[in-house]
């Protein structure tokens, strides 16, 4: 056996489409957190060939051709899946960043805030609309397919949907400044099944609505709903018609339960939910990504003052918050981990919080890493190649230090990354 040495570095950014993963690829480590079992596997090994999992065997069973990597005091586990944020922001202040830098300036630092997710651990993400009045990131994900650059598995919405003066419009200048926002503006059923067919025309495969106001816009308020029943109905009919999936944006407690009865497939933060939200999304099988930590990174800090007026609301309610996100798991709601903590400026480390925030919440360790890899690949319906490690599936595969399930922070820190059985990142490094 020899030791894997053929790494694939992301410092130079462009990647070489015709390299090929290694014939067989041994990975050994001290346990195995397979996204899917409620206990630790010992003694395996996961095999890698063709940039699949090919088996899962014993140590000893390990094949005398097969490159071994082996990752002494560390856990296998899937690669996580950051189901809700914005890469392309690179400004604490989301609603103006996009009026300062063009959309190519913005996909370039898009493309390298990706970069450095992959780097910690993210293989996959989900964009929930973001910074570009374009489709950066869209363009992003052509380019990475092509393998033109390194980056992770890319989907979502490339902008939310709002109603004027909502959550995604830009409502705080005078009404002299004819200013485009970087989301779009639509107002009742006939402009709402525009914007839907434009979003999917270039590219989204996801559908973003703003059906409540939001913490950290200016304007409006959380806990408002903006959405009308009429408008949900036809923005839900215009999306099924071309089967992609919608994720809404709602924290107001009538929001999150019209949206549900509308037909959402997730819904995204949901801070006013009640015992009715939560018997909803168990009955439509809705997806609730509760986006916990991005509260506590941004309460207190530096923001516009019309944006600060919100941090009390968000304090004084948390824990009352995840006191109901742990009644809703208990009850069967499927959980997933969103960190919506924007791109560029955030230190990488600290998107992985979020786990420790769901445990805090009521998830066992395993149940919240769950929600960041299988159950978060069932909600993208990507759960057949994504989200396990399992025969047959993609070799998305992390290892941290130690065992996560008695430390979360260990996930902030991967030392150990391999995409499609690439190897992105290695203690070697």
């Amino acid at each position: 056996m020899k030791l894997l040495i053929n790494i694939v570095l992301l410092l130079p950014v462009v990647w070489n489409a015709g390299q090929s993963c290694a014939e067989m690829i041994a990975l050994v480590a001290d346990a195995i957190i397979d996204g899917e079992a409620s206990e630790l596997i010992t003694d395996k090994a996961v095999m890698v060939e063709d940039g699949r999992i090919s088996a899962i065997i014993a140590t000893a069973a390990i094949p005398t051709q097969a490159e071994v990597v082996v990752l002494e005091g560390m856990t296998l586990m899937p690669g996580m899946i950051n189901s809700h944020d914005h890469p392309l922001l690179y400004l604490d202040d989301y609603q103006n960043a996009h009026l300062q830098a063009s959309s190519a300036y913005k996909a370039l630092l898009g493309l390298r805030t990706m970069q450095r997710w992959l780097q910690h651990g993210w293989t996959t993400v989900r964009v929930m609309g973001d910074g570009d009045v374009y489709y950066g990131n869209q363009d992003i994900r052509r380019a990475i397919d092509e393998g033109v650059f390194v980056g992770p598995r890319i989907t979502g919405a490339a902008h939310y949907i709002s109603i004027t003066g909502g959550g995604g419009d830009i409502n705080y200048f005078s009404p002299e400044q004819k200013l485009v926002a970087d989301g779009l503006i639509a107002d009742g059923p006939d402009e709402i099944r525009k914007a839907i067919r434009n979003e999917i025309k270039y590219g989204s495969d996801w559908i973003k609505l703003m059906v409540t106001g939001a913490f950290h816009s200016v304007g409006d308020d959380p806990r408002n709903v903006a959405f009308s029943p009429e408008e949900l109905r036809e923005a839900l009919a215009e999306s099924a018609r071309h089967n992609v999936p919608v994720a809404a944006h709602a924290h107001a407690t009538a929001g999150i339960n019209q949206a549900i009865i509308a037909g959402v497939r997730s819904i995204e933060h949901g801070t006013y939910l009640d015992d009715e939200s939560i018997r909803l999304m168990i009955e439509h099988g809705t997806y609730y990504v509760p986006t916990i930590y991005v509260g506590d990174y941004y309460a207190g800090t530096d923001k516009l003052l019309a944006q600060e007026k919100n941090d009390d609301v968000y304090l004084l309610y948390r824990d009352e918050w995840l006191r109901r996100i742990g009644s809703a798991h208990r009850q069967g709601v499927k959980i997933v981990v969103g960190v919506d903590l924007g791109g560029y400026a955030i230190d990488p480390q600290v998107y992985a919080r979020e786990f420790a925030t769901l445990v805090e919440a009521g998830l066992s360790p395993m149940d919240a890493i769950r929600a960041g890899t299988s159950v978060a690949a069932e909600m993208l319906r990507w759960d057949a190649q994504l989200g396990s490690i399992k025969v047959g599936k993609l070799a998305d595969i992390i290892a941290v230090p130690g065992n996560p399930l008695d430390d979360m922070s260990l996930l902030e820190n991967p030392q150990f990354v391999m995409l499609g059985g690439k190897i992105i990142r290695s203690p070697e490094l």
